[in-house]
């Protein structure tokens, strides 16, 4: 059964809009994601102007009347993204990626509600967005890490799974669709909610997830995979934080621990136990990934 999901069914037609497009921030990401094949067909601003790369306009409302644009990515500071996500679901955007860091989690949880309400999706907060490699990208995601392939690359950690995409694509492993989910603990799409849009994505073989120590995502992806009665494809994990002391503060907003959930500890032993392989380096998934390549000719199945 193929499981739809918002994320999986954007492509390099969707009309995408830029909130905050007249900003320093703004203006350079919308010029790097339409380079990469993403159509940026406008954005907002404060400031709205006669601009010759880009329309923009005053409301997202205007925006998505003129251009029909279907998903946005917020480039606001995070007291301002409740606000500016909200006003894209209300104009009736149905994506919207937000990459602040720092969002109230008030905020956060207000938000949530409300993407829920308009049947809207919010990737977010503190993501460095999503990509389909050679089609698309919605966010900040390194082009030399982007290579087409058959690993799901979803992931709490930016820095880290630039690292992991990077070395996957020297390897000539590329992704089928790159996911950052973001670091913070209360956000829009959490590992668990992929799941089954990752199982019936069939340019999909395997699924790489990069988590870390704290909060609970990983022992609910986990359990969702337990109650699926295991996994079809092959899922590997790399945890940060597994040198992290217990009761010092990490300073992530999403790297909390409550009694034996969120723990590395804890995650490891649940990832294991739903059949998940648990990398305890990055050399090592590489190496894992490596085998599912070999197994299939030496070539990943989707990237060459």
């Amino acid at each position: 059964m193929t499981v739809s999901h918002p994320l999986f069914e954007l492509s390099p037609a969707s009309p995408v809009i830029v909130q905050g497009i007249t900003g320093r921030m703004g203006r350079r990401h919308a010029q790097h994601m339409r380079a990469y094949g993403t159509n940026i067909v406008g954005g907002t601003s404060s400031r709205p102007n006669d601009d010759d790369e880009f329309p923009v306009f005053s409301s997202v409302r205007e925006t998505v009347e003129a251009t029909d644009a279907v998903a946005s990515i917020a480039m606001t500071p995070p007291l301002d993204t409740l606000a500016a996500a909200t006003e894209a679901f209300e104009a009736g955007v149905k994506t919207v990626v937000t990459i602040a860091e720092g969002v109230p989690v008030h905020d956060a949880l207000r938000l949530r509600s409300i993407a829920k309400s308009h049947g809207g999706i919010w990737l977010g907060a503190s993501t460095p967005g999503m990509a389909v490699p050679n089609k698309f990208k919605i966010g900040f995601l390194p082009d030399i890490a982007l290579r087409p392939g058959s690993f799901a690359l979803v992931s709490k950690s930016g820095t880290l799974s630039y690292e992991v995409g990077y070395r996957l694509a020297s390897l000539g492993l590329g992704q089928s669709i790159w996911i950052g989910v973001g670091g913070d603990a209360v956000k829009g799409v959490r590992f668990a909610d992929l799941l089954d849009p990752l199982l019936s994505h069939k340019p999909t073989q395997a699924i790489v997830l990069i988590g870390e120590v704290g909060g609970s995502e990983e022992e609910e992806f986990a359990a969702a995979v337990q109650a699926r009665g295991g996994s079809s494809k092959p899922i590997f994990a790399l945890l940060a934080g597994r040198e992290a002391k217990e009761g010092v503060s990490m300073g992530h907003a999403g790297a909390i621990t409550y009694g034996n959930t969120g723990t590395m500890a804890s995650k490891v032993e649940r990832l294991g136990a739903a059949g998940i392989t648990v990398a305890s380096s990055i050399a090592g998934l590489i190496e894992a990934c490596g085998d599912i390549k070999s197994a299939n000719g030496g070539s990943d199945r989707n990237g060459d």
